[in-house]
């Protein structure tokens, strides 16, 4: 199949810099960020806080995972602004994050925290001695990617527990190993993979990286409203352009896109609604001639992506969201 046109997708993301008091160690996604103005970095005390990385539950049995990337947003209620600060712990190995809102030392103890991306918890307990973490809450999000909540006051769920994002699972404090005094905070960070501490990733919230080392954001995690944070160019990947689409009611889009380089088709269904729930939703292509390939599947955000090599051939391609469907027509010949 010819490339016979070219629609590129995106998404505009608002953010903004600002100011307020915090204090100590964590690190790394609903919709949206507002922006905020700043004044002021944060403060740490934390002397050495992580050295290790907590072993996960091994009674814990994680749910296959749907996908690749998770949809992270700030790690607080709709609303709420918070201060995130990279550098100030000379506990930190890399892009670890500590969050505070409040004017005073102790004003954000018992704020609530909530999951950035939905996930199965793997960890919820004390470190005790183990580490500088004290209370921790670890959140396995599938294809080796998992968020850290620490020094948390109280945690509200268990190990096993699958959680939503925006789902609370604790609340912030200053817990950590005996002899470590530090001011309430969240200690917040992601990692992908398992070599510590090169597997800590930068955090990013709605598609956009965080602004290290200092940056304020306004959370929108659970405010409703959501669009999707993927396009279909990144769910068919690098060299990939969209050539067709076609709405699939108010339930979403299904796209069709082309590579230059190699000559294949890909297809992706995005959704608009239930984002972040897993709900049906199906992308397809059949080449002519060929047999059909299909993804289906309950999904929080997209089905896809299915690719196959069209150069010189006919495609049909289609997908469902909600209960809308589209078929195309074998076309874009060539």
């Amino acid at each position: 199949m010819r490339l016979t046109g070219v629609l590129s997708t995106g998404f505009a993301l608002l953010i903004g810099f600002a100011g307020a008091t915090a204090a100590a160690p964590g690190a790394v996604a609903a919709t949206g960020l507002t922006a905020v103005t700043a004044t002021a970095a944060v403060t740490d005390n934390d002397p050495e806080l992580e050295g290790a990385d907590p072993p996960n539950d091994p009674s814990v049995e994680l749910p296959p995972t749907t996908l690749a990337t998770p949809s992270f947003q700030m790690p607080f209620p709709c609303g709420q602004s918070w201060t995130g600060n990279s550098s100030a712990s000379s506990a930190h190995q890399s892009w670890e994050i500590d969050f505070n809102r409040g004017g005073t030392a102790d004003a954000d103890k018992g704020d609530t925290v909530v999951a950035a991306a939905a996930g199965t918890v793997v960890i919820s307990a004390h470190q005790g001695s183990t580490n500088g973490y004290g209370n921790l809450v670890k959140i396995d999000h599938g294809g080796g990617w998992t968020s850290y909540y620490a020094h948390l006051d109280t945690r509200s769920v268990s190990a096993g527990a699958q959680v939503s994002r925006g789902q609370k699972i604790g609340t912030v404090g200053n817990t950590s190993k005996p002899g470590n005094n530090i001011s309430p905070h969240l200690h917040y960070e992601v990692r992908l993979g398992t070599s510590y501490p090169s597997n800590i990733q930068k955090a990013v919230f709605n598609g956009t990286t965080f602004g290290y080392p200092v940056q304020t954001l306004t959370s929108k995690n659970g405010c409703g409203g959501a669009t999707n944070p993927y396009t279909a160019q990144e769910v068919c990947g690098s060299g990939y352009s969209v050539i067709d689409s076609a709405a699939l009611g108010t339930a979403g889009t299904v796209y069709l896109l082309y590579n230059t380089s190699n000559g294949y088709n890909c297809v992706a269904t995005l959704k608009k609604t239930s984002l972040g729930t897993d709900t049906a939703v199906t992308a397809y292509l059949e080449v002519q001639g060929k047999t059909r390939v299909t993804d289906s599947g309950s999904y929080g955000y997209y089905a896809g992506p299915v690719r196959a090599a069209a150069a010189g051939k006919c495609v049909k391609w289609g997908g469902k969201a909600g209960s809308s469907t589209y078929d195309s027509p074998f076309e874009h010949c060539g």
